[in-house]
């Protein structure tokens, strides 16, 4: 158990990492995405834990590498673009 708390961690810092190398103009404050990464894959590997039980380290990592994905990628902001899109309508 203390070895998938701390694989889901570093997990969770891994995605931090690499979402705020290449998408740092999207992405809110370095510190909300750290911990969002690093939260997120606790929550991850807590519930997969629970679901599959004791003795499924693999899947549990899996599983919080897909939440703390899915977290962070709520914390994504549309890309700004040099043309912006008009409504027929200004309502």
């Amino acid at each position: 158990m203390l070895l998938e708390t701390l694989g889901s961690v570093l997990i969770g810092l891994a995605l931090s990492w690499a979402a705020t190398r290449h998408l740092s103009e999207r992405l809110p404050s370095r510190r909300a995405v750290f911990t969002t990464g690093t939260v997120g894959a606790l929550f991850g590997a807590y519930v997969t834990h629970v679901a599959l039980g004791p003795g499924h380290e693999a899947a549990t990592l899996i599983g919080s590498a897909a939440i703390a994905s899915v977290l962070l990628s709520l914390l994504l902001r549309p890309a700004t673009s040099a043309r912006r899109l008009h409504r027929a309508f200004p309502f």
